[in-house]
């Protein structure tokens, strides 16, 4: 009988003996990857249930390559969490209706003290900036924006244990497939040095300045000061290069503007320009996007950006909160941003945020 086929049949005691007799050459990623797992109905937080899961993770974990002493490192003493658990069940859902008003969001989110602090820290890491924004093409703005955004220049980076938290929403199941992955990630993250100790961040999973997923760290982290270390929780420079690269990573294109605010002439005709393009990501935010046209064809139809933009360069009308609210020509880039957080307002906000810490 094989593993899979004893997990199938198997009660959840019986599950972790499996799991335990099985050793790492015995194992293959078809044994314990998604089918093994998803096995497992969502739990309780009864301790048992918790610790047996955790063996049916470390079998997958040793199975995509972790190493035994990280997965001992990251599962020592490990319990269940009901504080992030309420937390996750405690986010909004989406509202149906229309959005509320992106301009409320935006003051809620981003005030004059946040730009100060965004700009000190430019004057702070400039130089860093500098050379980062030549090594990636990206503008240090945006870098500045993320990370202000994010952690408030580090001042928010959460204090919560990361093993534990992702273990936690994993169990629980309702998301299971996503913090799953997210833990072993950070396994891998042990096995390439990240220290158990440093492993602190928001309830979610999420860490560091520029708070990035373990998944994320490992694919676009980077040692932007030289030590051997992608410490995105202390260097300022690793922070700047890490963020950078992931801008970079998702398909940046440096002279090119993330957007610029735009004047619509009243009376202005919006029914041709209807979005007809499925996006391969984020579909309900593009949706609320007009059509793309160069910046050209905008000029000529009326509207003026009111910022620098060549006329080359293909741009979408987004008017966020309706026709006198404010509109924007939106790029390329913008969807670059939108990777980082599939929303408009949270993407909008930072390319706004980015303008000000420039001026």
């Amino acid at each position: 009988m094989t593993l899979l086929r004893q997990i199938r049949d198997a009660s959840p005691l019986a599950l972790v003996f499996a799991a335990l007799s099985a050793t790492p050459s015995t194992l293959t990623a078809q044994d314990v990857a998604v089918p093994v797992i998803q096995s497992l109905p969502a739990q309780t937080d009864s301790e048992t249930g918790f610790a047996a899961y955790l063996q049916l993770v470390a079998a997958r974990a040793r199975a995509e390559g972790v190493s035994q002493r990280s997965i001992d490192i990251m599962l020592a003493g490990l319990t269940y969490n009901p504080r992030v658990v309420a937390l996750d069940r405690a986010q909004p859902g989406s509202t149906p209706g229309a959005p509320p008003a992106f301009w409320s969001y935006y003051r809620k989110h981003i005030d004059g003290a946040r730009v100060r602090a965004g700009q000190a820290a430019w004057a702070e890491t400039g130089e860093i900036a500098a050379r980062v924004e030549r090594e990636y093409g990206v503008p240090a703005k945006m870098l500045y924006a993320i990370w202000g955004h994010e952690s408030y220049y580090g001042r928010i980076k959460g204090d919560f244990d990361l093993a534990r938290s992702l273990a936690s929403l994993a169990y629980e199941g309702r998301r299971r497939e996503l913090f799953e992955g997210e833990f072993i990630a950070l396994m891998k993250m042990a096995d390439r040095g990240v220290p158990r100790s440093r492993m602190i961040g928001s309830w979610a999973g999420a860490f560091g300045n520029p708070q990035f997923l373990p998944s994320v760290w490992l694919r676009v982290a980077r040692d932007g000061d030289g030590d051997g270390d992608a410490d995105i929780w202390n260097s300022k420079a690793d922070t700047l290069a890490s963020i950078a690269n992931y801008f970079k990573d998702a398909g940046w294109r440096a002279g090119e503007p993330w957007g610029v605010r735009a004047s619509v002439p009243q009376g202005f005709d919006r029914s041709m320009l209807t979005a007809r393009l499925d996006a391969p990501s984020c579909p309900k935010v593009h949706v609320r996007h007009s059509v793309w046209k160069p910046v050209s064809e905008w000029r000529a139809l009326g509207i003026t950006p009111n910022g620098a933009i060549a006329d080359s360069t293909m741009a979408v009308l987004f008017e966020p909160d309706g026709p006198g609210n404010g509109s924007f020509l939106l790029t390329g880039n913008y969807r670059v941003i939108l990777q980082y957080n599939c929303s408009n307002y949270y993407a909008l906000t930072v390319g706004l945020f980015a303008d000000e810490i420039a001026r």
